[in-house]
């Protein structure tokens, strides 16, 4: 989807400042905020591709004026509301009027937590052969779907060079949409800076990225 989240290669919103020995959490609420996230996910209300969705379509002007960790609580409440496990009234009351809805994965245990909190893999068996190569030129298909993507906007429509295969993994687009897993081949594609932005960008910069399958073409 082409949301205000998708910033890459914008001007107009400042200097990045980094913050000199900056915590994990400014606040106890955030804190709070990403172990619902993580407990709901683990418990299979969600998936991660799901989640990311849900904060990437808050409004604009709610998502550039929102801390980071308010657009993973804002996007958590309309996830949730939209699977049914909690009402708006529930929210703004701050308590439950009805029974929950069954999670997948039933509650989560502090016995799940060492398995929640170890990473888990996205490669899956490929059921297709690679269609690129390392040093194949490539194009990033001009694509705009309305839901979830990992491809960059900014880089749509332009060339670049496969660099690696990365295996096939679960792909975003569908997972964020309960589709399904569809695995797909994953690349690591380089584009140079000048192809990207014109010849007045810097021309010893070159941007990597990962792209699945589906977002390349052959140049």
């Amino acid at each position: 989807m082409n949301g205000v989240h998708d910033m890459g290669g914008m001007d107009g919103f400042g200097k990045v400042e980094p913050e000199i020995n900056e915590p994990t959490f400014h606040e106890k609420w955030e804190g709070r905020v990403m172990a619902m996230v993580r407990a709901m996910g683990a418990a299979g209300a969600f998936n991660i591709d799901t989640s990311r969705f849900y904060r990437e379509a808050l409004p604009p002007h709610v998502y550039l004026a929102s801390s980071y960790y308010r657009k993973w609580l804002l996007g958590l409440e309309d996830n949730l509301v939209a699977k049914g496990f909690v009402t708006t009234d529930e929210l703004s009351a701050g308590h439950a009027d009805a029974a929950a809805k069954p999670l997948k994965r039933g509650k989560f245990q502090m016995a799940d937590l060492e398995r929640v909190m170890t990473r888990g893999s996205f490669e899956r068996k490929p059921q297709t052969q690679a269609l690129f190569k390392p040093g194949d030129r490539v194009r990033a298909r001009n694509m705009h779907p309305a839901t979830h993507t990992r491809l960059p906007r900014y880089t749509r429509g332009h060339v670049g060079v496969v660099e690696r295969i990365l295996g096939c993994q679960v792909y975003p687009d569908s997972a964020s949409m309960d589709l399904g897993e569809n695995p797909q081949w994953l690349y690591n594609v380089v584009f140079d800076g000048t192809e990207l932005w014109g010849p007045d960008a810097d021309p010893t910069v070159k941007v990597s990225i990962d792209a699945f399958e589906p977002y390349l073409e052959l140049a």
